[in-house]
């Protein structure tokens, strides 16, 4: 095999392992978080970061940079990081906004 060797190592214990399997067989696991948890898992078990970006369907350098943050937090660095900006004003469920009922219609 022809390539450079990472400094990388992706190595967990037991506990780490079954807690990212109990997040892959959830349902209500968001698809992003199953996905990074899925590459750790792979990583772990000896697979290359390209064979592991393409399976997971992410870019190789998606894949370091995740690798990246759960070697540094452990599982917690799999969460997305909060965003900066404002909050949005309207739910994204489409409820209505806070202090009006409803928006009026020109006409």
């Amino acid at each position: 095999m022809q390539g450079r060797k990472t400094a990388l190592i992706v190595r967990m214990d037991d506990a780490t392992r079954g807690q990212l399997s109990a997040w892959l067989r959830a349902t209500k696991t968001p698809r992003g978080l199953a996905r990074r948890a899925q590459a750790m898992l792979w990583l772990a078990d000896g697979d290359s970061y390209a064979a592991t970006a393409r399976q997971v369907g992410l870019r190789e350098r998606h894949v370091r940079k995740w690798a990246k943050r759960f070697l540094r937090d452990g599982p917690a660095g799999l969460y997305d990081a909060p965003r900066c900006g404002r909050p949005p004003v309207f739910s994204p469920r489409g409820g209505g906004a806070s202090g009006q009922d409803r928006l009026r219609v020109a006409g």
